[in-house]
């Protein structure tokens, strides 16, 4: 459960995010909620921070990263549920952002289940559609996919969730994507350049880090934005 200001804030920079692709200066963060002072949001970033919305990303400047939305932004609690279909996803088949226009959302479609574990079956078919806020999309093409497993559940990302994902080919240090592993098998992970070799770091103990050639792996996507329903 967020504060009025923590969600304030959180849509806040949610909002100049999709508009600039940079979050806000704290000056910009602290007159929008109109503090007095920058150690105000501070405290809410840091609130934000240990609630899995929000994360800070080390020697980058405006360094916030937002992790998932809350119920109030994704609209999770306005009535729609989102039907995840296992399927594959084929390289050749074209998707489009179908807008819905009485929610405000845009139809993605639902690739299948991405494993958040060990990695399943490459997806590759469209299967269904699931209606996503536009607040939560920015430029480029989109997907959503169903989380399997709980390797992801230190950041928030559990089992069962509903993950929209950007369409790239390229990641930096520490972004969350899709990983095609030996052109047969997806996965949900951190990225990281490590030693000449890429890392695909697991959120949870139980599961160690893999160590794959740069020539093993193809990033498909970064993660954007998280759908949970109750």
């Amino acid at each position: 459960m967020l504060t009025k200001k923590q969600l304030d804030l959180l849509e806040f920079i949610h909002a100049r995010v999709q508009r600039d692709g940079v979050p806000p200066s704290f000056d910009e963060m602290k007159e929008a909620l109109d503090l007095r002072s920058k150690s105000g949001i501070h405290r809410l970033i840091t609130a934000l921070e240990e609630r899995g919305f929000i994360r800070r990303l080390a020697h980058r400047a405006r360094a916030l990263e937002i992790v998932k939305l809350p119920d109030a932004m994704t609209g999770a609690k306005s009535g729609f549920t989102p039907r995840v279909i296992e399927g594959d996803r084929p390289q050749s088949t074209p998707r489009q952002s179908v807008p819905v226009e009485v929610a405000g959302a845009i139809e993605l479609p639902v690739m299948g289940r991405i494993a958040a574990g060990v990695p399943i079956e490459a997806i590759s078919e469209v299967s269904h559609n699931v209606a996503v806020p536009q607040a939560m999309l920015g430029k480029g093409e989109h997907y959503a996919l169903e989380v399997k497993g709980d390797s992801m559940i230190d950041v928030g990302i559990n089992d069962g969730d509903i993950v929209v994902i950007r369409e790239i080919r390229t990641a930096d240090n520490g972004d969350i994507v899709v990983a095609l592993v030996e052109g047969q098998e997806t996965t949900l992970k951190r990225f990281r350049r490590q030693n000449g070799m890429i890392a695909l770091e697991a959120a949870n103990p139980a599961y160690e880090t893999r160590l794959l050639r740069d020539d093993q792996v193809k990033v498909q996507g970064r993660l954007v934005g998280l759908i949970r329903t109750y």
